[in-house]
């Protein structure tokens, strides 16, 4: 995400705390929650993707002796 929508964020939730928000200043914020909290999910799923799984032999060979 783009540090200024970041940086939007950021000032629209010190401006609530402080101040309150308008209709159109809660509707902004929402959106640009929704699509940061979109890219950390979709950074994140792909990290999970590309984990590879390694046995190591030896415990692989452990656990057919059982």
């Amino acid at each position: 995400m783009e540090k200024i929508k970041i940086d939007r964020i950021n000032e629209l939730a010190h401006k609530s705390k402080k101040e309150g928000l308008t209709d159109a200043e809660k509707e902004e914020q929402r959106l640009l929650r929704q699509e940061f909290l979109a890219e950390i999910r979709a950074d994140l799923k792909a990290s999970l993707e590309s984990i590879e799984f390694v046995e190591d032999s030896a415990q692989r060979s452990d656990e057919f002796m059982c």
